[in-house]
């Protein structure tokens, strides 16, 4: 036991070489993302048991619930599927025989790092003994993300599940006022965890962790990758030009569905 920062270091590293061990065996590297949600209910109750204060389970507690909610979705998805995910396969067939190494490097050191990075809130040292107005505040903000996460993600298996709904693509429920609101949610709650977490250590440390976040999804591997997908199909164009992308539009909440 060291610090929280190097502690959880060193327990994501040994965490992700494991995950990288078994998905080369599997030959499937996006088990990565199976492991994502699972690696922060792992680091939340390491810090709560070795560097304790009068509420830290709260934190642990409510990433446990997120965690697992996602490792069960994706893992499901998975098992549905069967196979490695579109995006990791390309990155497989394009790395040739340097595949190894850059599976380890690129894809679990790489998500192992921002995991370190968007766990910063987490480790945060010490808390005040009682919670603030504005942390109950925080507070509901994580619960309204998780929801509208959650709520998507049902959604969106449940269309897919539904006979001749391959291919298409989803324009119902929460999918109607934005085309990502899985996305939209998981934002959310990170900027509610952190306003949760907000008087315990240094604020402007734990900041990297939701603006990590909110850069992932919207420049990087979120929405551009998914958006990229899809491009010049006609029905996602029509899609796109009367749905924003992350942030809901409430104003169809009023409006009839077509």
């Amino acid at each position: 036991m060291y610090s929280p920062y190097l502690d959880s270091v060193l327990l994501i590293w040994a965490y992700m070489t494991l995950f990288f061990l078994f998905a080369w065996w599997k030959r499937d590297n996006s088990i990565v993302d199976v492991g994502w949600g699972l690696g922060f209910v792992l680091i939340a109750w390491y810090l709560h048991y070795q560097f304790p204060y009068s509420w830290s389970e709260l934190p642990a507690l409510l990433v446990s619930l997120w965690g697992g909610r996602l490792a069960l979705y994706i893992g499901g998805r998975k098992a549905r599927e069967g196979k490695e995910d579109w995006r990791y396969a390309k990155w497989r067939e394009e790395w040739g025989r340097w595949a190894l190494p850059r599976s380890y490097l690129q894809v679990f050191m790489l998500q192992g790092f921002f995991m370190w990075v968007v766990a910063l809130p987490l480790m945060q040292r010490p808390g005040p003994d009682t919670l603030r107005w504005y942390q109950w505040v925080g507070g509901l903000i994580w619960i309204a993300g998780f929801l509208w996460e959650a709520i998507s993600d049902w959604q969106l298996q449940r269309f897919k599940a539904r006979p001749g709904s391959k291919g298409k693509i989803m324009t119902e429920g929460l999918w109607r006022l934005s085309r990502h609101p899985n996305y939209f949610g998981e934002i959310v709650l990170w900027w509610g965890l952190w306003l949760l977490l907000l008087p315990c250590g240094n604020w402007y440390i734990s900041l990297a962790s939701p603006l990590v976040v909110t850069w992932l999804l919207t420049r990087v591997s979120g929405v551009p990758m998914l958006e990229k997908k899809y491009e010049g199909r006609p029905d996602f164009e029509a899609y796109k030009k009367n749905t924003p992308a992350l942030a809901p539009d409430l104003r169809k909440l009023f409006e009839k569905s077509g």
